[in-house]
């Protein structure tokens, strides 16, 4: 019984972290791995970024958050490319941006602010593979 307690306890310490800041782990040819091991990373990030980190690659929903506690982004992610609605902060809370991703491009409609709250037209209207087509 204790030889196994032994091995459980042993093959837990050798088992890759589950929870990791964004600066424990480097970005190599697209793939995140924990610094200084080989193998794709897998594991949650904590910190000023929140997510999920799959085989290397960003997915599910992240969060990064500013030094003073303020929502930076929200956004998802599929196989390491942004997807879905994605929405933007200013470092004083107001929105900056909002709008929807497709395979890792801006796609529909997006609106950008300025820091006083006004619309930026040149980075606001419809997008189609993350090309700007339309006001």
């Amino acid at each position: 019984m204790k030889i196994l307690i032994t091995i459980l306890f042993l093959s837990l310490l050798s088992s890759p972290s589950w929870s990791e800041s964004i600066f424990d782990v480097v970005k190599r040819d697209g793939v995140y791995y924990k610094k200084y091991f080989d193998a794709p990373f897998s594991g949650k990030i904590t910190g000023s970024f929140k997510g999920l980190i799959k085989n290397g690659m960003r997915e599910g929903e992240w969060f990064r958050y500013y030094s003073n506690g303020q929502l930076d982004f929200k956004g998802n992610y599929e196989n390491g490319k942004e997807e879905g609605a994605w929405i933007l902060y200013w470092k004083n809370g107001q929105l900056s941006s909002k709008g929807n991703y497709k395979n890792g491009k801006k796609d529909d409609v997006w609106v950008t602010y300025s820091l006083d709250g006004s619309l930026v037209k040149k980075w606001s209207g419809i997008f189609k593979n993350g090309v700007k087509i339309s006001d």
